[in-house]
């Protein structure tokens, strides 16, 4: 079908570098690494896993883009250290997005965005696929919709 998609995770070698910085290293680039202390309240945009309780993260801002567009900004973001970076299937939606409010921002290739939106994260599929039957749509970024915060890119696939 023309409307399927893959959510990426952040790969892994893009931050486990900060795990060997020392607070006043992190704190330099306005991070500080943090000990989870509920479930679910710290998504790791590695394992796109909500973190366990006693698990050592890192809160830093990050910017999802990989192409020049006026939407580019910073977003707070977790990462678990040790976290494995998730791969998913066609279609498949992980855990942590669905019990969320989510933001989706689809975008064209030039970076500028399309369309935007507000949902329950149970209702994920749905509207990435609906997003997707646009086909100048090539990407959308999922944030939490209340911080804000970026939790993962999805790309179409043939």
């Amino acid at each position: 079908m023309k409307n399927n998609f893959q959510i990426k995770a952040i790969d892994t070698s893009r931050v486990n570098h900060l795990f060997d910085l020392n607070d006043q290293d992190l704190a330099k680039m306005n991070a500080i690494k943090k000990t989870v202390t509920a479930k679910p309240g710290f998504p790791c945009r590695v394992s796109l896993e909500d973190a366990e309780v006693g698990e050592e993260v890192i809160l830093f801002s990050y910017d999802p883009f990989n192409i020049d567009s006026p939407y580019q900004t910073q977003s707070p973001i977790f990462v678990r250290i040790n976290a494995k970076t998730a791969k998913l299937g066609v279609n498949e939606i992980p855990r942590m997005l669905q019990h969320r409010t989510q933001s989706l921002r689809a975008f064209d290739n030039s970076g500028m965005m399309l369309d935007a939106r507000t949902i329950n994260g149970k209702e994920v599929s749905e509207h990435l696929k609906n997003l997707f039957l646009n086909q100048d749509i090539l990407f959308i970024h999922i944030h939490n919709s209340g911080p804000g915060c970026f939790n993962c890119q999805v790309d179409r696939v043939a």
